[in-house]
């Protein structure tokens, strides 16, 4: 006979919830065990309660009860679907992310299941029921992932997994964080099964480690405490914080996959600079990004009010507070003083554009806002090499930015990022300046400057633009001049207006003439002058001085008059 592994089989046989008044109260969210009315043992869980209870009244048999919570958990209709698609008495588990977040009233998108036996067959069988995809993740492991595209259109990714012990709580005890060993039976999804106290920990905004091997069985676990930290404001205790050093020195054995997705969910998340400045005060970085270690101590001259790396920091926080502002959710208060207020009256029409633009992705899962993050970590990373006095005594960095596009590939590819990844970094490290020469000029920059920066740039201008703006605040910090601002501001609006407004004008014209055209006319070879003079005529479209074939023929040929 199969063992029954479902701990809600303990509990009583009129839906396992008590009513909710006062003597029961202090137990909110929690199982308890009672005897003629009273509560003689309680826990997170039903055998924990009834253990409890044991103990002290081992004669007796107590009702085992689930206390509510006054919110009810709101889960999506999804839950009842896998139900139904499996076998009646079937145990099934939501566990983890999705339980923790539905605690916390906050959209739940990825969902994690954990059952007895066979998940592989269970996950084919519910992709069956509901109509995802399927796929096999560790066959070995018994794991498997569905892609779900629910009514809404709303994509949900369901993981299936087969226990990792005997029983869940088992399973709970070897998670990593106690706000993260939750779980629900799916056939009772009210009932909060919780025996390391992690809700507790939620409402205290607090971080603990399942045990003490929870860091140094899985490394790249310190990752994720730290953005569980920035995420969600979280006070990561004394003691975890010793298991996250204990497991420093094992980052090594970590994949450069798995560290570059966690890093990835840390840039893309709130205050990404704090993360930062954590793994730096951890000794994380040197295993993670070890090029940034070389910022740190790198003087500048004015205007800068920080050495590299404290500027580095700054450019981040500034980084998050812009996107902020112009973001599509954005709170008018966050915008109310001057500096802020300048960038929405002139930028704020690009919000959607902006929250688009930073939402799509190169790569699955690896949004754009990300690699925005890490490109604005390594703008700078070329200074250190580059740094030296001139006659005047005034510290230099001649060519920091394309020793700093080499120096970001690299990284990139140390990650296991992908080429357009890789080639987007660069081409944001390697012009991120220039922006801010354009801004040297009190006219703006004129339609010819435009178009040759996005010729240099491309879409990654859009990042290029909108980290000058990041990199100004970091600079000058409290001492900006507001002209100054107001001037890089005006420059930034100008170019993602030529971009979003009117590229076919400004950015890209349609072709008035072809290779094939030049070759007809002139009688010219193939060869590199083509593209030189397709180039040159494209460019006067541009600045308006072409809008016709004949006039771009015309051009051309003066071009070539010029060159005999």
């Amino acid at each position: 006979m199969q063992r029954d592994t479902n701990p809600i089989r303990d509990t009583d046989s009129r839906g396992n919830t008590a009513p909710h008044n006062d003597s029961l109260t202090p137990y909110t969210g929690r199982w308890v065990a009672r005897l003629s009315g009273s509560v003689v043992g309680q826990g997170g869980t039903p055998q924990q309660a009834l253990q409890a209870a044991k103990a002290a009244r081992h004669k007796e048999t107590p009702q085992v009860i689930y206390v509510p919570t006054t919110n009810p958990f709101n889960f999506s209709p999804l839950l009842e679907r896998i139900r139904s698609a499996l076998p009646s008495g079937t145990p099934v588990y939501l566990v983890g992310g999705a339980v923790r977040d539905a605690l916390l009233a906050h959209p739940v998108h990825d969902y994690d299941f954990v059952l007895p036996g066979d998940a592989l067959r269970a996950a084919r069988r519910v992709a069956n029921k509901i109509g995802a995809a399927y796929f096999p993740l560790d066959a070995e492991r018994g794991t498997a992932r569905l892609i779900f595209t629910d009514e809404q259109g709303s994509r949900r990714v369901l993981d299936f997994a087969a226990l990792r012990g005997p029983d869940l709580e088992s399973d709970l005890r070897d998670r990593d964080f106690t706000v993260n060993a939750l779980a629900v039976d799916v056939c009772n999804p009210q009932a909060l099964l919780d025996p390391l106290g992690g809700a507790a920990d939620l409402w205290n905004k607090t971080l603990r480690a399942c045990s003490p091997t929870s860091l140094t069985s899985d490394p790249v676990r310190i990752l994720r405490a730290i953005r569980m930290a920035a995420g969600f404001g979280f006070h990561i205790l004394p003691e975890t914080r010793k298991f996250m050093r204990q497991a420093v020195p094992l980052l090594p054995r970590v994949s450069s996959e798995r560290l570059r997705d966690e890093l990835f969910r840390i840039l893309g998340g709130p205050q990404p600079h704090t993360a930062i400045r954590a793994l730096d005060m951890l000794g994380v970085l040197q295993h993670v990004l070890p090029e940034l270690i070389s910022l740190k101590n790198v003087t500048q001259s004015p205007p800068h009010v920080r050495d590299v790396w404290g500027h580095t920091l700054d450019t981040l926080r500034n980084l998050d507070i812009l996107l902020t502002v112009l973001g599509s959710q954005h709170d008018p208060d966050a915008s109310a003083n001057l500096t802020l207020g300048v960038a929405v009256m002139r930028l704020g029409r690009y919000r959607q554009q902006i929250s688009a633009h930073l939402q799509a992705s190169l790569v699955p899962e690896r949004p754009l806002r990300s690699l925005l993050f890490l490109a604005a970590l390594y703008h700078d990373i070329g200074k250190p090499e580059t740094r030296h006095l001139d006659e005047n005594e005034r510290i230099r960095f001649f060519d920091h930015d394309q020793i700093g596009a080499d120096i970001i590939s690299s990284r990139g590819r140390a990650l296991h990022l992908s080429n357009t990844e890789i080639d987007r970094l660069g081409a944001v490290v390697r012009h991120h300046m220039r922006p801010t020469l354009l801004a040297h000029s009190e006219r703006g920059p004129s339609p010819r400057a435009v178009y040759r920066f996005f010729r240099a740039t491309g879409i990654a201008g859009v990042d290029i633009c909108l980290l000058s703006l990041a990199d100004l605040l970091a600079t000058y910090g409290t001492t900006l001049p507001q002209e100054r601002w107001a001037r890089q501001v005006d420059v930034v609006g100008a170019l993602l207006e030529a971009w979003w407004e009117r590229p076919e004008k400004q950015v890209s014209p349609r072709a008035l003439i072809s290779g094939h055209d030049l070759i007809s006319e002139f009688g010219l070879e193939p060869g590199s002058l083509i593209g030189e003079l397709l180039e040159m005529v494209h460019e006067a479209q541009a600045v308006g001085d072409v809008s016709s074939r004949e006039g771009a023929l015309a051009l051309a040929s003066e071009s070539l008059s010029d060159e005999k």
